[in-house]
């Protein structure tokens, strides 16, 4: 076994890694950009070595740097966890140049798997059953749409070198091919410096089911059974289970054996996972193998009781795998949720933001989070926005999906937009509890998970107003003890009035609905609360105390329990079945200079891609006119109207702050 290994990656894989690697008594060295200089991976690893700047392509993705830390320290081994140098063939052969274990499979299996037509290939002369479609050389852009029209719309547009959703785009017709095959090059290109393309038959109602496979140096080889992923947005997976729910035992070992030829025919080695499309009948079609661990591994480690990664370990280390097929059982079922710094009511655009309050839900038997940020840290526009992964076991599924939902309810994040509230609400519908899954779950039952109840907002409404009365009561009473004057007036905190009733009113924004409450400070310090904004008028007693964050209310006799924390002139608000964020709204004076120009500001902070049209060119309605990328991910900006393109602020390749104003845009004369 290694003495010390390095690890080639950040954030909650790389703590992943370690906690394993502290395990088996083999010490750690990681890496790290200007970004990461504390972050929590460089923390917990017992030497760890900078890099490089903030963006990956001058740090983690420097193959150079990573070998020269490994060398400088004396590292035997390299584990790359998954992205940046995971699937990288030549970094891998670099290591093996120098010397280095790479902790992953060997160079030619990482080729072979690389391209995605070039697996397509491999995997139909051995046997394994495919989706229809081209992954052929000739990738000019006629051959592709001639290919994509033969085959009939929807097709799925992917980036051969791709993975994790990069690269890829669903088309529905002949008339947004192009569009969507130029973006789909750009943003391979940008994210792997490859753009070559591979068309699909897009299946409307597929499971995205896959298979983790195992395999060491002497050619043993086995399956550590299945999981559906197929809940996904922009391509990428939001909650994942195992076992899948619904797959018999026949189909789960006709998929197993696939699996395993898939990796026979390749000579794998290490972790592996092959995915298939499961069709309702139970036919299944290889997608792809990723060459590397994957970011839902927790949930196998949960239903079979095994460290993966001590399994790498293991097989790197030229021993044989820990356990035989027949020796591999499942027990009991395990959800995983991915924790992001996203907001999900605008399309999941990524965000940034401090960390300012983080409070997970608490770990034992049954609840693991992995995570690689600590509170106070950042959420940069540099690398992915994940905050941590969320994994519950239980017995079954139906108590695994309980636990699920308890912890979701506990886990409380302030300063961002997160996903947590959209987990929940899509964790706990009726079509996830009955598992009728397909990959178009979040789509087709949108209505469900994306709701906006009013009657939920009138419900916390009374604990937003006692919090904000309670709260400037104690800020008062503060500011009242500063006084040496007892007789003073600025020294009472009774809210004494000669005449009328002491009311204190709070125009609310809660979850985009304006409120005003109304709080009129009564006797036996009970409080009456009315509002406007709200379906109902009615009047409600309150009363309750604040002790630092926590609120204890009584709402007309109902106790409740929740937690506040203030930042930047939010207030999130957690009870142990909801979350919401409201605000003071501030007087509007109005604008006092809109400087006459109609233009776009820039969503998020990231980097501008692509200008589609010229400035001062006429567009249509719905015509991309600038094109971001921050965070991974690729944002459209589009004409709200007919108009024209006055000017563009930026150029391509300009790093831009969310908010910042991106277009001169003149829509046209309606008349």
């Amino acid at each position: 076994m290694f003495d010390k290994i390095l690890i080639a990656n950040r954030g909650e894989i790389a703590c992943r890694v370690i906690r394993t690697a502290r395990k088996l008594g083999i010490r750690t060295v990681a890496v790290y950009s200007d970004a990461d200089a504390n972050a929590l991976h460089v923390t917990m690893a017992d030497e760890a070595v900078h890099i490089g700047a903030a963006p990956s392509k001058e740090s983690y993705l420097l193959s150079d740097r990573v070998l020269e830390a490994a060398k400088k320290t004396g590292a035997q081994a390299v584990h790359p966890g998954y992205g940046f140098l995971s699937e990288n063939a030549a970094f891998s052969a670099a290591c093996k140049a120098n010397n280095i274990v790479f902790i992953g499979p060997p160079v030619g299996a990482i080729e072979a798997m690389g391209s995605k037509s070039a697996a397509k290939t491999i995997m139909e002369k051995a046997g394994v059953p495919l989706v229809p479609g081209y992954h052929g050389d000739d990738q000019s852009p006629a051959i592709l749409k001639q290919h994509a029209d033969a085959m009939g719309y929807p097709v799925l547009l992917k980036a051969t070198a791709g993975g994790g959703g990069k690269g890829m785009r669903q088309v529905w017709s002949n008339e947004e091919f192009d569009e969507a095959l130029e973006a789909a090059k750009r943003e391979s290109l940008s994210s792997f410096g490859d753009d070559r393309m591979l068309v699909e038959k897009y299946l409307t109602q597929p499971r995205h089911v896959e298979i983790q496979v195992f395999c060491d140096q002497a050619g043993n080889g086995v399956y550590l059974f299945e999981r559906d992923c197929s809940v996904q947005r922009r391509h990428q997976k939001v909650i994942e289970e195992a076992p899948a729910p619904g797959v018999n035992d026949t189909v789960r070992s006709a998929m197993g054996d696939a699996a395993l030829l898939a990796a026979s025919a390749i000579n794998y080695e290490g972790a592996g996972t092959v995915e298939f499309l499961l069709d309702k009948d139970d036919t299944f079609y290889f997608m792809e193998m990723n060459t590397r661990l994957q970011v839902e591994h927790p949930v196998t480690e949960m239903i079979t009781g095994q460290d993966l990664v001590e399994w790498q370990l293991r097989v790197a280390a030229g021993q044989n795998l820990p356990l035989r097929q027949d020796e591999l059982k499942i027990n009991g079922h395990a959800f995983e949720a991915r924790i992001y710094a996203e907001d999900p009511d605008n399309d999941f655009l990524p965000v940034t933001g401090t960390l300012s309050y983080l409070q997970a839900p608490e770990e034992n038997t049954h609840v693991r989070v992995d995570t690689g940020v600590l509170q106070g840290d950042e959420v940069s526009i540099y690398y992915d926005p994940m905050i941590a992964k969320l994994i519950v076991w239980d017995e079954n599924r139906d108590r695994a999906l309980a636990r699920l939902a308890q912890a979701l309810s506990e886990y409380r994040i302030s300063g961002m937009t997160t996903n947590v509230e959209f987990l929940y609400n899509l964790a706990t519908t009726e079509p996830f509890r009955k598992a009728d899954l397909d990959t178009g779950f979040i789509d087709k039952h949108k209505e469900l998970i994306f709701h906006k109840n009013e009657a939920e907002i009138e419900r916390y409404l009374p604990l937003a107003a006692l919090y904000l009365i309670l709260k400037r009561k104690q800020d008062s009473l503060a500011l009242a003890s500063r006084s040496t004057d007892p007789y003073s007036p600025w020294h009472n905190n009774n809210g004494w009035r000669s005449c009328g009733a002491n009311i204190h009113d709070f125009p609310l924004l809660i979850n985009g609905h304006e409120i005003t409450a109304f709080v009129e400070e009564g006797t036996a310090n009970r409080l009456t609360l009315t509002s406007s904004g709200t379906d109902t008028q009615r009047s409600i007693q309150l009363s309750g105390t604040l002790d630092g964050n926590d609120l204890h209310a009584d709402v007309d006799g109902h106790r409740v329990h929740a937690s506040v924390v203030a930042h930047d002139g939010i207030y999130s608000l957690f009870t142990q079945d909801a979350a919401l964020q409201f605000s003071l709204i501030e007087p509007d004076y109005g604008d006092l200079d809109d400087g006459g120009a109609a233009g776009f500001t820039a969503p998020m902070t990231g980097t501008i891609v692509a200008l589609p049209v010229e400035a001062g060119s006429p567009v249509k309605k719905d015509q991309a006119i600038v094109i971001m990328e921050a965070m991974k991910m690729e944002h459209t900006i589009r004409a709200p109207a007919d108009g024209t393109v006055v000017e563009f602020y930026f150029q391509p390749g300009d790093l831009v702050d969310g908010g910042a104003e991106l277009v001169n845009f003149e829509a046209a004369d309606s008349e």
